[in-house]
């Protein structure tokens, strides 16, 4: 499952597809407190990256993999 919501935390894990980032929309513009924990992301689609960088929700983990990590930090990291 690459997508898991808890209270205030969406869980993004493994690879996070196309079919993901509606949810991953939907979720997001009902909690404006949210955050996105990325640690066990592995591949996410840029339909979910337009989702986050939209949404300006702040990342409180980013995916233990370095090379994605220092990918997606320039894209996300001024938008929270």
């Amino acid at each position: 499952m690459g997508l898991e919501f808890r209270k205030k935390i969406a869980l993004l894990s493994d690879a996070v597809g196309v079919e993901d980032a509606e949810k991953l929309l939907d979720w997001l513009q009902g909690k404006p407190a949210a955050r996105v924990d990325l640690s066990a992301c592995t591949h996410l689609h840029p339909a979910n990256i337009q989702v986050l960088m939209a949404a300006g929700a702040p990342i409180c983990a980013w995916p233990s993999d370095a090379a994605l990590a220092d990918w997606l930090k320039p894209a996300l990291v001024d938008v929270q």
